[in-house]
Order: structure tokens, then sequence, then C-alpha cells
């Protein structure tokens, strides 16, 4: 069966995370342009394809320990899926993750003579640190991600400073820089964000936080529950929309600092225009996370003219301009209850930088795409493959 492109990820919707929506996004815009997309990510149980205009094929997986709702799996170990993806003839295959996805990508690529793009999405080194807390194990794994990254034919990143990570792992290569889109390009006006404070029952006037994503430690969640809880004295409501494995101490930490009655948990939101919501009605997203490489939902919020505030040492802070399309703190608690008290006394500056924000660091998924498989062609061409998508 002729194919163009294959996009290979362990994470997939309903699994919300920014890789699986990178991926989703790839995929719809890619068919939607040339047609003959299949993504290839392990089985989430329940999970149904049926409306979607690519094919996605699914190997046999189990869940991945501490991190609910993520699955993983060895696609060998699925005959039928196999037999499946081998009928597959691509012209190029792009894979998101270095794990189990990775290894059916370079399968392929190597039995069809086709390039691999491998794009570094994460901050890995932190994922496994935490759960193997062995150093010379973790080590030894990284090796083996940068040898993944080392043999494909191009390897990308959502922004320059993620860079510096995947060097400081021990990879020599080249790198290109590949943007990450959004999905609500265009979507803010002051009747949607008037309509969602109504929906979601903001009061007139109060003040709103949001945190969108995992409910996950290593997002410096606790720093940005003790800083809320020392400015408990202003009137504001937060919402942190998402899941994790990090939820119940969360909650827990909320109730013994006294903000329960500021703070709700929402859970998992998988309507997109239900979370378009609540970044509209948000005055300020709180993404102070030193892990994420990019931070895809600081551009959603700004897509509805919500400004971000980050660490000014995060990777992912590269994308803002400090005072001009976000804001950029230092990794201390004081300094963080001192900006926030003092961009809740200035909402019409808020609202400026977000609108301005919407402008400069947001760009459709559709773009990205047409922007990617123009790259795919090129390195097609620099092989002398005849096969452009």
């Amino acid at each position: 069966m002729e194919k163009n492109i294959g996009l290979f990820n362990d994470s997939f919707p309903p699994v919300m995370d920014g890789v699986g929506i990178c991926v989703e996004n790839y995929a719809r815009w890619m068919q939607e342009s040339v047609g003959g997309v299949s993504v290839i990510t392990p089985r989430n149980v329940g999970a149904s394809y049926k409306d979607k205009k690519y094919e996605v094929l699914e190997y046999i997986s189990a869940p991945v320990p501490m991190r609910k709702p993520y699955v993983t799996g060895v696609s060998e170990l699925d005959p039928v899926f196999m037999a499946k993806l081998y009928r597959r003839k691509f012209k190029i295959v792009h894979c998101h993750c270095p794990f189990t996805s990775s290894w059916a990508a370079e399968r392929v690529a190597k039995n069809q003579k086709i390039p691999l793009v491998a794009t570094f999405h994460s901050k890995y080194r932190d994922d496994f640190a935490r759960v193997i807390k062995i150093d010379p194990v973790v080590d030894e794994v990284i090796k083996a991600i940068v040898k993944f990254y080392e043999r494909a034919d191009e390897v990308w990143v959502p922004q320059e400073s993620v860079k510096e990570v995947l060097y400081s792992y021990g990879y020599k290569g080249e790198i290109e820089v590949m943007a990450n889109g959004c999905d609500f390009v265009g979507d803010y006006s002051p009747e949607f964000l008037a309509s969602s404070r109504e929906a979601l029952g903001v009061g007139p006037g109060e003040f709103v936080f949001l945190y969108v994503g995992q409910h996950i430690w290593e997002k410096n969640l606790r720093f940005t529950i003790e800083a809320l809880a020392r400015i408990k004295d202003l009137p504001f409501k937060m919402f942190f929309v998402g899941t994790g494995y990090a939820e119940g101490e969360m909650r827990e930490l909320v109730k013994s600092l006294g903000i329960s009655d500021k703070v709700s948990f929402e859970g998992r939101v998988t309507d997109r225009g239900k979370l378009k919501q609540y970044y509209a009605a948000a005055d300020l997203f709180l993404f102070p996370s030193l892990y994420d490489t990019d931070g895809l939902v600081v551009k959603e919020a700004a897509a509805l003219g919500t400004p971000s505030i980050m660490m000014k040492k995060a990777s992912a802070s590269g994308m803002l301009r400090d005072g001009k399309t976000g804001f950029l703190i230092d990794d201390t608690l004081e300094g963080f209850e001192a900006d926030l008290r003092c961009l809740y006394a200035d909402r019409p500056m808020l609202r400026a930088v977000g609108l301005a924000a919407s402008r400069s660091i947001v760009r459709s998924w559709k773009d990205i795409a047409e922007e990617a498989m123009d790259r795919y062609n090129h390195i097609i061409s620099r092989q002398k493959l005849i096969h452009k998508i």
C-alpha cells in the first residue's frame, strides 16, 4: 500500500500532551495537503479514530507505571500490527520520541531505504531520574537515546534553546529548529472572552490564573501552589486543568495552605472547544516549569490573548520577551509573589501583552505542517531519492 508519511510517537490523543497534539496536527494537515498519512502509536484502550481522515496504526501496549494515562509497548510483539505496517510503503518517516515507536520507525526506514526524521521534544533525563534514581543507569538510558538521534537522517528541536539540552546529553550532530504550531490561531475576541468567563462561573472582575498540562512535580507545580498561597489575601480563582501522578498530593498541599476555596482542579479536558474557554477566561497563565522544552500550552494561551509567566532560565522561555510578549521571573518564591501582585494590579497591561503574544509567538499548525513537508522533500532530494511526497 503506497503511503507518503509515517508519523511515529508513543503518545497520541486521547493522551493530551504537547507531543501528542503536535503529531495529531501534523497528521491532520499533512493528510489534507498530500494524503497518505499514517500515525503509528501504542494502543490506548477505548480510543477511537473513526472520525480521522488519516490512518492510525496501533500496537499492543501496557500502562506506564506512575504515569497514567501513558501507555507503552513493543511493536515487534504484535505480529498483526507488524504485518499491517510492512504493507505500507512510505516515502519518509518522522518519529517524535526515542522510545518504543522509534524502534518501529527505524525498522521501516532501514527496510524501505527511506529517510528518518527525529524530533527531540522533552527533557528525558528528568523523567528517568525521577523513576530510576540511580545515576549510572540513567546515564546508560540517555546514551541509548542519543544513539537513536545520531542514527536519524535529520534531527529537529522546537526552538533554538533546546539544542543545548540535547548537546548536554552528548549528542554532537547537526540540529534543525522546527517550531510547533497552535490550532487556536485567530480565535480571540472580547466577546468570546466574556462568554467563556460566564460559562466557567467566573465572577465580574474576578482575577483568573490558569495552568494546563500534566500534574507532575517536574512542572514546578509545588512552586506555583506555594506562590499562590502567599497572595491568598487577593481575590482570585486558579484553574488546574489536566491529570497526573502528583494530583492527589497537589490537592493536599492546596488544602494544607488554606487556599482550597480559590483553587479548582478541573481534571482532563479533551474537548478543545472547552479548553479554549479556559484559556480565554484566564488573565495570566502560570508556567514556571524548568522541565519543558517548548511549552505548547503557552502558545495556546497566547492565541486566546492570555500572556504567560515563565522562569528566565527555562529552556522554553526563549519564545517570550519579558514585558512585551510575556513575563520572565527568577527562581525565588519572593520574586514570583512580587510579580504576581504587580501583574494582578495591572489588568490592562496584561491584556496588551497577551494580544502582542498572540501576534508574535503563534503560528497555525497548517503553516507548520507545510514547512515540515517542504523540509521532508529537501531531505528526500538530498538523498537523491525520486519519491517526493
